[in-house]
């Protein structure tokens, strides 16, 4: 379970519309929480949504060459909770930059 069961900003039975509905309350920069992906990837079975600049976003997508690696999904949450994590809007072509700061619960 890569050790996210158990964890605040985790939100078990959320799907993407209840992620976005929840992230748009609370209307903070830097809101996140962790999902299951909708997808059936095996190597990619959590989504990080995050709020900033009025919008939602996600992260958590494959591994890409130069990225800093991680054991955990724990261990990609507290590093940016300490350091910026790069958003990239591709309908934009726009980078912007925010540490997760508030954990959002999905009610």
């Amino acid at each position: 379970d890569a050790g996210v069961h158990s964890k605040a900003w985790y939100a078990a039975t959320c799907d993407r519309k209840m992620a976005e509905d929840a992230l748009y309350r609370s209307n903070k920069d830097g809101s996140f929480l962790i999902r299951k992906s909708s997808g059936q990837d095996s190597r990619q079975p959590y989504t990080l949504v995050v709020f900033y600049n009025r919008r939602v976003q996600y992260a958590l997508g494959r591994e890409k060459s130069g990225e800093e690696r991680f054991d955990s999904v724990a261990e990609i949450v507290e590093n940016h909770q300490r350091t910026s994590l790069v958003l990239i809007d591709s309908q934009n072509n726009t980078k912007d930059s925010t540490k997760l700061k508030h954990i959002v619960r999905v009610s």
